[in-house]
């Protein structure tokens, strides 16, 4: 090829590029978004997939454990005189838990905004939540075996009506003629801790299992420092994998504001500052 062919066409070339709309001439940025990987990991990634189907199994190995063992409770310093005798029940958390949420955080991340109260609200009524991988065969085979499920959420009372709608439309046990769907609001002490809600349960259920995504859906001291949950976890660290079953979840939870000492009033950056100042790092040699 000569050079004046070579020219001519790098000079056709760069009047096509110059004749196209500014947009077009530089890819466009793509806005930062401090949920886009946890979310993308939980929507669409095997391993997710994969780490919450072996924790339904470990879930009905340790069920069946305690189906033998009358003397099993996950919660021994909540059961009463002769809790033995009572009929076993399980105690879970919904979201992250069970149910899938991750069309939500898809949302808020396509969206380029955050949770909001009432928007979610609208999320839960509109009854899209999926079930986790294994779910629902974990609590048919819990539901078989005579075992009442109780699904203690901190979702709101005035979401009940969409929550138990979407749980009936996937196919969950809903516990007959017992309300097993207990929500923050639906008596005026339950708040956003969950252990009177655990212990509510208790008085009536020889509790088997706990499950969860997050501290507090085990105990209160989620709402602690970070030191102060560290010595929790210590202290519970026992539960975990016997009678207590965490599940992942990277896009929200205790863990996320203890960083940030719950001050959800500070700006994005600041919390964001915070997060990083709370991380120990490696530093290179020089």
């Amino acid at each position: 090829m000569s050079p004046c062919y070579r020219r001519s066409v790098s000079a056709a070339a760069l009047a096509a590029f110059l004749a196209l709309p500014l947009a077009a001439q530089a890819q466009e940025a793509v806005p930062q978004n401090d949920l886009m990987n946890a979310t993308v990991w939980m929507e669409t990634s095997v391993e997710y997939k994969a780490t919450v189907m072996q924790l339904f199994k470990l879930a009905q190995t340790q069920l069946d454990a305690a189906l033998a063992d009358s003397e099993w409770t996950a919660v021994p310093d909540k059961q009463g005189e002769g809790y033995a005798d009572l009929p076993v029940a399980i105690v879970a958390d919904l979201d992250e838990t069970l149910m899938d949420n991750g069309n939500y955080q898809a949302s808020l991340v396509k969206r380029g905004t955050s949770y909001s109260s009432s928007e979610w609200t609208d999320y839960v009524n509109s009854q899209t939540s999926g079930a986790l991988p294994g779910a629902l065969d974990f609590l048919n085979y819990a539901d078989s075996q005579g075992v009442k499920i109780f699904y203690v959420s901190n979702r709101k009372n005035v979401e009940k009506e969409g929550t138990i709608g979407n749980l009936e439309a996937l196919g969950f046990p809903m516990g007959g003629n017992v309300d097993t769907v207990l929500l923050r609001g639906d008596k005026e002490e339950w708040g956003s801790a969950k252990e009177n809600r655990i212990a509510f349960v208790a008085e009536n259920y020889r509790v088997a299992l706990l499950m969860g995504d997050n501290f507090g859906d085990f105990s209160d001291a989620a709402d602690g420092s970070l030191e102060e949950r560290d010595a929790a976890l210590e202290e519970a660290a026992e539960h975990f994998g016997k009678d207590w079953i965490i599940f992942p979840n990277p896009e929200y939870g205790s863990w996320e504001s203890a960083t940030f000492g719950g001050d959800w009033s500070l700006s994005p950056d600041e919390r964001r500052q915070m997060k990083i100042d709370a991380m120990e790092a490696w530093t290179p040699a020089e």
